[in-house]
């Protein structure tokens, strides 16, 4: 199953506000169950993780993290994920193993 990327700021304010939420010390999820028939995601991170090349390596992090669980997805979701200080600092397992933690712990993982 093929994620599609999350792009619209209205719908990563409606995550923000109206999905459930777990926080981690390399990351933040924000999942709501979608009626699309597709799995979208979005990564984000602000400027206190550090200039754009951290941000990118946070980022691209993050999204190596997700492919590796995706074929475990049960269901359509949208998802946002925040990228923490630390976020680039890490290596993929790490972020990989909070990111499994958070989404089974919130039903979005078999």
């Amino acid at each position: 199953m093929k994620s599609k990327a999350l792009k619209e700021n209205k719908d990563f304010r409606r995550l923000y506000y109206r999905g459930e939420s777990r926080a981690g010390a390399y990351l933040v999820s924000y999942v709501i169950k979608s009626r699309r028939g597709n799995t979208r995601i979005g990564i984000t991170g602000s400027k206190k993780i550090g200039g754009a090349v951290r941000r990118n390596r946070a980022k691209r992090v993050i999204r190596a993290a997700f492919f590796e669980l995706e074929p475990r997805l049960s269901g359509d979701w949208d998802i946002v994920f925040v990228a923490r200080s630390r976020t680039a600092c890490v290596k993929m397992q790490v972020v990989r193993d909070q990111m499994e933690a958070q989404l089974t712990e919130m039903g979005v993982l078999d």
